[in-house]
């Protein structure tokens, strides 16, 4: 039996906002009606996207399979339903499945067994956030969580703040929304006044904040309030 193919189908960047509803492209909604299955970040944001992005969808008829850590029982399912001839449905809490998110493990899986993937265009905080931030976007990482520890997380802003000074490169951070102030405090505190420092929050959405200040203005300005808030960290020095 043929496999089935694999639809990365990417959510919105901020849930219940229309703004950011209207980014995505239609053509989802055709993709998604042809898959037989769907494994996803969180049960109800994904389940509440896809009855908004298709309405006539009848919910219950389709199994949803939580991806969590891709603890192997997860991976044994989506093999199964693969071979099976099922097309399965990648859907992450927001933004496009496979970057930074849990499904990229299934992707892997889906690439060993030689199924067909099937990325579909959508909006990705991190690109969105350098492409607004005027920094090099010739040379970038994207490093993900700092730890949490606060000493850990001051040395690893200092490791990240060199490498971008000897290798010109932008570094590109993510929190924990309930974290995001602390970070910027840390940050704040611990880089030199002349690097680079792009705030991007809430992107596409309505509330959306995209601001690249050095490091010596941003300490004179009045800072944004970024608690519990979707938001990308941008530094070059």
């Amino acid at each position: 039996m043929p496999l089935g193919n694999v639809y990365l189908l990417p959510n919105v960047l901020v849930n219940d906002d229309a703004q950011a509803l209207a980014c995505l492209p239609s053509y989802i909604q055709q993709q998604a009606a042809e898959c037989h299955c769907f494994f996803v970040e969180t049960l109800t944001t994904a389940r509440r996207y896809l009855k908004k992005i298709w309405p006539a969808i009848v919910i219950d008829n389709y199994p949803f399979t939580v991806i969590h850590k891709c603890e192997q029982e997860v991976v044994t399912q989506f093999i199964q339903a693969l071979q099976a001839g099922k097309n399965i449905g990648i859907i992450s809490d927001a933004g496009c499945p496979g970057i930074a998110d849990p499904g990229q493990i299934l992707v892997e899986h889906a690439q060993k067994l030689g199924a067909k993937i099937v990325p579909l265009v959508g909006p990705n905080s991190i690109l969105l956030a350098l492409m607004a931030s005027g920094m090099n976007g010739q040379s970038f990482q994207f490093v993900g969580y700092l730890p949490i520890d606060k000493t850990d997380r001051k040395k690893a802003i200092l490791q990240l703040e060199n490498y971008s000074a000897k290798n010109h490169c932008t570094q590109i951070c993510i929190e924990t929304p309930y974290r995001n102030m602390a970070l910027l405090e840390e940050i704040l505190s611990t880089c030199q006044g002349k690097t680079q420092l792009c705030i991007a929050a809430n992107i596409t959405g309505q509330a959306e904040y995209i601001v690249t200040k050095t490091i010596h203005d941003w300490k004179k300005t009045r800072l944004p309030n970024l608690h519990k808030q979707p938001v990308i960290f941008l530094l070059l020095a």
